[in-house]
């Protein structure tokens, strides 16, 4: 069976549940072998990190492996199609993460996704960095990237709009201060249905500064950027 790794940007594919991969698993079903029998204080789980019923039990199973391992859960998704792929976003607690890193994630994940069973047909792994103009789906995130310009969506209307773009202040209590040119406003974490980073010069600094930091000095593992033609403008 291939793994193959993509070389940019952080990414990791493996196809899982197949006949070659369950057979090695196989004599592990059934009896406990003490490697996940660990205890996390998980972050909350949100409809950002996991959106659907299903997102949320992969959620469930994959986080304390992926935190185990030392690295953060950013964001799930299970896509449907022809052929189902799990989507996983990880990151490093300081930022950073690199191929090398979502290849281990990708190892230890299908591992325990084999064994729990959670998607009946066939489906792809897929673990990525957050990229650069990452979605912000955890209250920290707006703390760890204040001064940042972002986007934000919000389930329902906000005096007459769902749509606010400006540079992130930062937050308080279990608000998200975003400031647009009306001013800073607060809007409620839990109001919030997706959120991201915009694509700077200063953005793009900083998260070369996070590679460096941590060891990666191969522009080949830099994060391809996730550019949102499709968005419409703010109003």
């Amino acid at each position: 069976m291939r793994w193959p790794i993509a070389d940019s940007p952080a990414f990791a594919y493996i196809p899982i549940n197949s006949a070659v991969l369950r057979s090695t698993l196989e004599t592990h079903r059934g009896r406990p072998t003490g490697r996940w029998a660990r205890f996390f204080v998980l972050e909350p789980m949100t409809d950002l990190i996991a959106k659907s019923a299903i997102d949320r039990r992969l959620a469930e199973i994959v986080t304390p492996v992926i935190e185990g391992l030392g690295y953060e859960l950013v964001r799930i998704r299970l896509m449907g199609g022809l052929y189902k792929t799990v989507q996983i976003m990880a990151d490093l607690p300081e930022g950073g993460i690199g191929v090398a890193d979502c290849a281990k994630i990708s190892t230890a994940v299908s591992a325990v996704l084999d064994v729990e069973d959670p998607i009946e047909d066939a489906f792809t792994l897929e673990v990525s960095s957050p990229g650069i103009d990452r979605p912000l789906t955890r209250l920290k995130d707006f703390d760890a990237w204040t001064d940042y310009e972002a986007r934000i969506e919000t389930e329902d209307m906000i005096d007459g709009r769902k749509r606010f773009k400006g540079m992130l202040r930062g937050t308080e209590g279990d608000e998200v201060l975003i400031e647009i040119p009306e001013g800073t406003i607060g809007l409620k974490f839990d109001w919030l249905s997706d959120a991201k980073l915009i694509l700077t010069d200063e953005l793009i600094t900083e998260m070369l500064r996070q590679k460096k930091a941590s060891g990666i000095e191969d522009e080949t593992e830099f994060d391809d950027i996730e550019e949102d033609t499709d968005a419409p403008e703010e109003t």
